[in-house]
């Protein structure tokens, strides 16, 4: 047995940074590590980790089946049936495709199986009683719908009742970006990624497809160093950066100010939640100036906010100090409002009903793109379908199916900060790595939560005017995502997580 050179890691919501390893780095990375050790090394490696998760998953389990694929995902599956087979596990393993197709090393790995009497079976039994499941058939960067026997074991490995570990990434999903290949895929409990970790695993259907994700890299630190990642995970960090703790001797106006400007006729509260959020995240001074003329003129709930209502049309100089943030329900309205705030506006969010203008805009995009050159930031905090719009392409699903690379591309086209919504919300910004945020959950899929992150990462931005270096929009867009989606974790029940729930919450883990 090869010796344990590293140790099976749970990747929480509140750890990381983490590199992230596409498909084509992951494999630099095995192929780096393989070299600098004996052969069939990586794979013995890889089915001990498999073992010893598997059995803290089910410490008490005696029946194990694993469904093997004919690559070296089948071999990882191989040791580790050998090993829970010497451990006094019943294991019984299902090898699907031919099995004369098996690499060396996934070759070698069976012959041990079976030396050390495991039960193979060359086809999928109609059912399967076992107290854990584990899923090799696949593993990285296979780029292809499950079919026939194999597409037969995912979903009995699916319906399966207790632990269903994935060995690497969960068959079926793309690892690189996060959706599922066909019309199947495996969705595990837990994922143990191998090696590295995947971008995939994270964002889009991979933190659905995984489970809870571990990590053990097999001993190839050293491999990792040597290749770049793709992106990062992470946001934890971030967020105990951003702000700084706050020194005794400032004052409100040491934090600066917000202005939020939207809320046209009929979607006032989108404006009021936005406020309000910047407040909570330490604004020293927050104004809402409505695009409804008949807004109210006080927050009754938050009597804390200014309401100005023409502030945005009738003070250059303040619009040109505070930190903006544009687009929370201002409907049409706001078109007329972009022009002025792209012009002036030191730092400027752009969300909702703004983005749909410039969107469909040519005029306002080259507004919006001329800010970098002046060196006015800006942070766009798109949701799937308004990046769609962004970018000029068919519609959501086309960002969904390459969010890093969609949010990326947004990001140098507009020279801003993009913050792109969604499972592993991701962040971008020109010439930088990307990051895919790691807290957050379903519960935040209700109606304000997005106004919310609008007006808390506003507040977050002017708080951390404050630090000496003041906070780069890249790093405030993490925190801001991170703190956002912690909010929402840790959470005993499952139903939708509303807007002014959420802004307590936030108050909390702020």
């Amino acid at each position: 047995m090869a010796p344990a050179m590293s140790t099976v890691r749970r990747i929480t919501f509140d750890s990381g940074p983490w590199p992230l390893y596409g498909t084509d780095a992951s494999r630099q990375v095995e192929a780096l590590a393989a070299a600098a050790c004996a052969p069939h090394t990586l794979m013995q490696r890889a089915g001990e980790a498999t073992a010893r998760l598997a059995i803290a998953l089910a410490p008490h389990g005696q029946s194990i089946w694993i469904a093997a694929g004919p690559g070296n995902n089948g071999g990882d599956g191989y040791e580790a049936a050998c090993r829970l087979q010497q451990a006094g596990r019943q294991v019984r393993v299902t090898a699907l495709g031919a099995v004369e197709r098996h690499g060396a090393d996934a070759a070698a790995s069976l012959a041990r199986a079976q030396a050390a009497g495991v039960q193979i079976e060359p086809s999928l039994p109609t059912n399967v009683e076992c107290d854990l499941a584990i899923d090799a058939v696949f593993g990285l960067g296979t780029g292809r719908a499950a079919g026939g026997p194999f597409a037969d074991a995912l979903r009995l490995f699916n319906r399966l009742r207790g632990p269903r570990l994935a060995v690497d990434l969960p068959s079926g999903l793309d690892s690189d970006h996060g959706f599922v290949h066909g019309e199947i895929g495996a969705q595990a409990t837990h994922t143990l990624a191998l090696l590295t970790l995947k971008p995939g695993q994270f964002t889009d259907h991979g933190r659905e497809q995984c489970g809870e994700v571990w990590f053990d890299d097999l001993g190839s630190g050293d491999a990792m160093a040597a290749v770049p990642p793709q992106a990062w995970l992470g946001g934890a960090d971030a967020a105990l950066e951003v702000p700084a703790p706050r020194q005794h001797a400032r004052h409100k106006g040491s934090f600066g100010d917000v202005i939020i400007v939207g809320g046209a006729a009929g979607m006032g509260g989108a404006a009021l939640l936005a406020g309000r959020a910047a407040l909570v995240a330490g604004a020293g001074r927050v104004y809402v100036s409505a695009l409804d003329p008949a807004a109210p003129q006080v927050d009754t709930l938050w009597p804390e906010l200014m309401l100005r209502p023409d502030l945005w049309r009738a003070n250059g100089t303040a619009i040109g100090s505070a930190t903006v943030v544009c687009g929370c329900g201002g409907g049409n309205a706001v078109r007329e409002a972009l022009p002025l705030l792209m012009a002036r506006a030191a730092r400027l969010v752009l969300d909702a009903d703004a983005l749909n203008a410039i969107a469909a805009d040519g005029g306002l995009q080259t507004l919006l793109m001329a800010r970098a050159g002046r060196g006015q930031a800006t942070v766009l905090t798109p949701h799937p379908l308004e990046a769609a719009r962004l970018a000029g392409i068919t519609g959501a699903a086309e960002v969904q199916s390459d969010r890093l690379g969609q949010a990326q591309r947004l990001a140098e086209r507009l020279g801003c900060v993009v913050l792109l919504k969604g499972s592993g919300s991701v962040i971008a910004a020109p010439k930088l790595s990307s990051h895919i945020n790691a807290s957050g959950n379903a519960r935040l899929a209700s109606a304000g939560t997005g106004d919310v992150l609008a007006g808390w990462l506003g507040g977050l931005w002017a708080a951390a005017q404050a630090q000496v270096p003041p906070a780069s929009p890249h790093r405030v867009a993490q925190a801001a995502a991170w703190l956002h989606g912690a909010a929402a974790e840790n959470s005993g029940d499952r139903t939708p997580l509303t807007a002014s729930s959420l802004l307590l919450r936030l108050a909390a883990v702020g």
